[in-house]
């Protein structure tokens, strides 16, 4: 197996001849063990729950193959290109707006995602034709049917472009927007409430 990321909760390792991921939350050791393995079980079993509902509505997202529902997680291995490397590079306004779309999904069925960046998308393709985006890693993922959490996920989206997409994040994300729109059931709501999130956040930084 090889080790293809660490993040802040979890190691993630490529295992080539099974055509899986396999992700392993690892203990943090400044944490009381039974404290620790709770925390770390709950995270997974919600994951867990998170890929398989996902998985019964046909969402672009990696299919769950095996859980121990205590610190693994093996998903499917999703060959393509992440979404941050490559968006300026094609038709990004089309993408924008098939983000959205997606995310709307999500929202859709009360799941926020939480990390929702370029970095964890994957476009997929079969060589010759753009099969469409993937969205992973639903670690920081939970369940709610909160506007605000809604509002929010778009809010962490939209500061994600501006960063790693400075060049042409104000064009996406209103495409992002556009696509949210048409999918969403709540989306005038959402985007009503994602305002109020945008002046608190500057009036934040002001301060």
């Amino acid at each position: 197996m090889k080790l293809i990321s660490q993040g802040a909760e979890a190691k993630i390792f490529h295992n080539k001849d099974a055509g899986i991921i396999i992700k392993e939350r690892f203990r943090k050791k400044y944490r009381l063990r039974v404290i620790d393995d709770r925390l770390r079980g709950s995270r997974t079993r919600r994951e867990s729950k998170i890929l398989k509902k996902l998985e019964e509505i046909s969402f672009p997202s990696p299919r769950l193959t095996n859980t121990d529902d205590k610190e693994k997680l093996e998903m499917e291995f999703l060959a393509g290109d992440i979404l941050k490397n490559v968006l300026e590079k094609k038709d990004y306004l089309k993408l924008s707006e098939e983000i959205g779309r997606k995310i709307a999904t999500l929202h859709n069925i009360n799941i926020i995602h939480s990390d929702i960046t370029t970095s964890n998308m994957i476009l997929i393709s079969d060589g010759k034709t753009e099969k469409g985006i993937y969205i992973i890693d639903f670690g920081l993922s939970f369940f709610s049917h909160k506007i605000e959490d809604m509002a929010v996920d778009l809010h962490l989206l939209k500061e994600a472009l501006e960063s790693k997409h400075y060049k042409v994040w104000e064009e996406a994300f209103a495409k992002v927007l556009d696509g949210y729109k048409q999918e969403s059931k709540q989306g005038e709501l959402v985007i009503k409430r994602l305002e109020i999130v945008e002046k608190r956040g500057r009036y934040k930084k002001k301060y």
